[in-house]
């Protein structure tokens, strides 16, 4: 293949200010900084802020303002002046999507055109599409009986993942607001930075002290979040190890749970596939955010007789793509998140190759300061190696074979997980057949990782429980009553 020279196309970071130290947001406002650590820049290790360690103390703080805000202003406020909350968010969102797409780069790592073209305006997209439930859930059919509204649980503790910061606060905070609840959200300790400048934008929208709080920490934070008696529902995007923590620690507890783990996705390709169209999807599904997405495609399932057409091609396009700088707009793939994440994906692809995979990547010269790794494709990989059982969580693409789709569906639904797959055929019968029997919550025909604020998603056995986004997603956030009770959505 020939090197393709380009010139860098850097987006500017002047647009967003950093402060020195970020304080908690609490009741509307920002403490004084204390107790810090840094949050660093992946791409090249350097410090881009002090922020806050959120104790106990500040957690009950926390959570009091918003029980406070909950039985005050915001449980008093009709659906339809909450929806006008959302609807100023969103907006406000839309207004300052550079500030916060470059934010988003900085503090994670993954190319600025992922966070400009999708995060940020998946985020918004959130915001408005629960803007517009907010006055209308009685039509929602969220209740089982015509006699019941719904109504919120209260008090809402939301722990959040790395790997999509500022779209995972959206798809927790929208459909908490729009409700009726109130919020407490812990943000990963690696990526505080948007959901404290998220915190702005709610001073901004003027929306009411204690509705939303932001408590940042590592998982000593959450832990006492999770835990706290005054939590009526815990919302969670993260690992199944910690997903199964949260479990165990409110059971018996009269707390509600959602909780969105972790996957490993199968995409499936037939041989009477679109070929370069499924390859462009499977690109999409694993190298997207660095493969750092819990529904990423990391396990590539294709018929026998076209397995080397498909592996060629699939090396080809793979030496077209660019890993470097993530604030380079040119850049295809930026930077892992973190030095730990950088280990785990290294070490498992070290076993993957001392079970007998092969291992391949393109050439691409990596940047000498940050957390990088190159896009990987590992072929000859049985069902028992780990790369085809664990989580990656990074570029690395594992490569089986199938014969029948019969064996295609026992081999995708031969893991823990069960959160997505995509499949890749020109027969339609054949799609609605697999989508029946592929045990995943989301099923993609012809694409991979497209998402909507208006479909749900989730998934099935160590991929949680509960869905986040549509119609279904709001249940997790109601309880049923008379309606004469306080509170009612209305």
């Amino acid at each position: 293949m020939p090197k393709f020279e380009y010139a860098p196309a850097p987006e500017s970071r002047a647009i967003v200010r950093i402060e020195k130290s970020y304080g908690l947001f609490i009741d509307g406002a920002f403490t004084r900084p204390k107790a810090t650590f840094p949050t660093i820049n992946p791409a090249d290790e350097t410090v881009l802020a002090e922020v806050s360690q959120a104790g106990p103390k500040d957690v009950d703080k926390a959570v009091a303002a918003a029980r406070r805000a909950y039985e005050g202003v915001w449980g008093r406020m009709s659906g339809a002046e909450r929806g006008k909350y959302l609807f100023r968010i969103a907006r406000i969102l839309q207004e300052r999507a550079r500030e916060f797409a470059v934010l988003e780069t900085l503090d994670n790592g993954k190319p600025i055109k992922e966070t400009r073209d999708v995060d940020v305006p998946i985020a918004a997209a959130h915001f408005f599409y629960h803007a517009g439930w907010a006055d209308k859930l009685e039509y929602a059919g969220l209740s089982a009986s015509g006699a019941d509204v719904p109504r919120p649980h209260g008090v809402v503790g939301q722990v959040i993942p790395w790997n999509f910061p500022l779209l995972m606060l959206a798809w927790k905070i929208a459909p908490a607001l729009a409700t009726g609840n109130t919020v407490v959200l812990k943000p990963a300790e690696t990526t505080p930075l948007t959901a404290l400048l998220f915190a702005e934008v709610c001073q901004q929208a003027d929306l009411p002290a204690g509705v939303v709080n932001i408590v940042t920490g590592d998982g000593r934070t959450g832990q006492a979040l999770v835990e706290h008696p005054d939590v009526d529902k815990i919302a969670f995007t993260g690992s199944t190890e910690v997903g199964k923590a949260i479990a165990r620690s409110i059971a018996g507890t009269s707390k509600k749970a959602t909780l969105e783990l972790g996957g490993k996705a199968a995409n499936i390709v037939f041989d009477d596939a679109p070929i370069d169209q499924a390859v462009e999807g499977i690109i999409g599904g694993i190298f997207f955010n660095q493969g750092q997405v819990c529904c990423a495609g990391s396990r590539l399932l294709v018929q026998e007789n076209v397995h080397d057409q498909v592996v060629a091609k699939l090396k080809r396009r793979l030496a077209t793509l660019r890993v470097g700088d993530p604030m380079d707009k040119n850049s295809d793939l930026g930077a892992i998140n973190s030095k730990a994440q950088l280990d785990r994906i290294t070490s498992l692809v070290e076993a993957g190759v001392a079970e007998g995979a092969e291992r391949w990547s393109p050439e691409c010269a990596l940047p000498a300061k940050g957390y990088w790794f190159p896009p990987t494709v590992l072929t000859g990989v049985s069902q028992t190696h780990r790369v085809a059982t664990e989580e990656i969580f990074g570029p690395v693409l594992s490569v089986l074979t199938f014969r029948t789709p019969q064996e295609a569906v026992a081999k995708a639904n031969n893991t823990a997980y069960g959160l997505s797959a995509g499949v890749w055929t020109e027969k339609g019968s054949r799609i609605l057949w697999m989508a029946d029997q592929l045990r995943a919550g989301v099923v993609w025909a012809n694409t991979f990782n497209r998402f909507d604020p208006t479909s749900p998603f989730g998934g099935y056995k160590e991929s949680g429980y509960g869905r986040e986004g549509g119609r279904h997603g709001l249940e997790a956030y109601v309880t049923t009553a008379p309606a004469t009770l306080t509170g009612a959505v209305r």
